[in-house]
């Protein structure tokens, strides 16, 4: 199966998309990881943006990996002043420092994953105005585009 490894900034629309897809190894959380970051990198200081986390597909090949890539999103997204709804199932998440590096700010997030019982729980449990999750990656995208920043 073919991995998709991407992360794309899209100025226009102030919406950073985040894609992996298939079973990634350690060695590609870590190219996605430094992508995310340069992605992020783009956007002006004092800037806001909005994420698409897609998630479709997506499975960690080992428990190292999947290990790694769990923190990825909570911890860059708390850089941006954002906290992910399901840190709450953490009590290690409970202290998770939130900072604005640059002064940029995520306004708002949506999370797509192929796991419906999951996804359906967060929805249900975490879900708010500015966050929501999904099973259908269209759906998503529809709903991240058009929420206003």
């Amino acid at each position: 199966m073919d991995k998709v490894i991407e992360n794309k900034w899209i100025p226009e629309q102030k919406l950073l998309i985040s894609h992996l897809d298939g079973a990634m190894d350690i060695e590609d959380i870590a190219a996605w990881e430094s992508s995310l970051h340069q992605c992020l990198n783009q956007i002006e200081e004092n800037g806001t943006f909005k994420i698409f986390v897609n998630l479709y597909g997506f499975s960690g090949a080992n428990v190292e990996a999947h290990k790694r890539f769990r923190s990825v999103i909570p911890e860059t997204l708390a850089n941006y002043g954002w906290r992910v709804g399901y840190l709450d199932l953490f009590e290690e998440a409970k202290d998770l420092q939130l900072k604005n590096h640059r002064g940029i700010q995520c306004l708002a997030a949506v999370h797509v994953h192929q796991d419906a019982t999951k996804i359906e729980k967060y929805e249900e449990n975490f879900s708010r105005e500015n966050e929501h999750f999904f099973t259908d990656p269209a759906r998503a995208k529809e709903w991240i585009t058009g929420f206003v920043v």
